[in-house]
């Protein structure tokens, strides 16, 4: 190799100030953070007008703890569903196997720890367990419709050519 070839190699890899002037993005963690955007864009007000709409209806319907038990699985709904959200831009720059790996996993943890809550809230009497149980329901579908409604109309690339990774 000669000095020529060296001074070059040396100048435009290796150097600090080279790397830092010429930033990398990974094209599947832009993609997976732009859906990730979108998916909380679309899902927010959705998701709380159905919690507004489900405390409304089981506060007439069942008093006070209609309207508490449709609050408190509204919430933890939503919650979970902002946690899906954070899960997916956490792992974003993992790759595009793990990160919707990673989504995959958080719906159905999602789903479960949901299912044990409520089950652990049924005995609670300051709440209305089928409102609890249908808020949350409701929000969880309507969230996750919203999700896929955003996954489509999101302009993503499917094909990422390999040079650009």
């Amino acid at each position: 190799m000669s000095d020529d070839d060296q001074s070059a190699g040396t100048a435009t890899s290796g150097t600090p100030a080279a790397d830092s002037a010429t930033p990398r993005t990974d094209p599947h963690a832009q993609s997976l953070l732009t859906l990730a955007n979108a998916m909380f864009r679309y899902a927010l007000w959705p998701s709380l007008a159905t919690i507004a709409i489900g405390a409304a209806l089981f506060g007439v319907l069942n008093g006070t703890p209609g309207l508490l038990g449709a609050l408190v699985g509204g919430l933890l709904a939503a919650g979970s569903s902002l946690l899906t959200l954070v899960l997916m831009r956490k792992t974003a720059h993992l790759g595009p196997h793990i990160g919707m790996a990673a989504s995959l996993g958080g719906f159905v943890g999602k789903l479960l720890v949901l299912l044990l809550v409520m089950t652990a809230l049924r005995g609670v009497d300051a709440l209305h367990a089928k409102s609890l149980g249908i808020t949350m329901v409701a929000v969880v579908v309507v969230a996750a419709a919203a999700e896929a409604l955003a996954f489509r109309r999101t302009k993503l690339p499917t094909i990422i050519p390999a040079g650009e990774k």
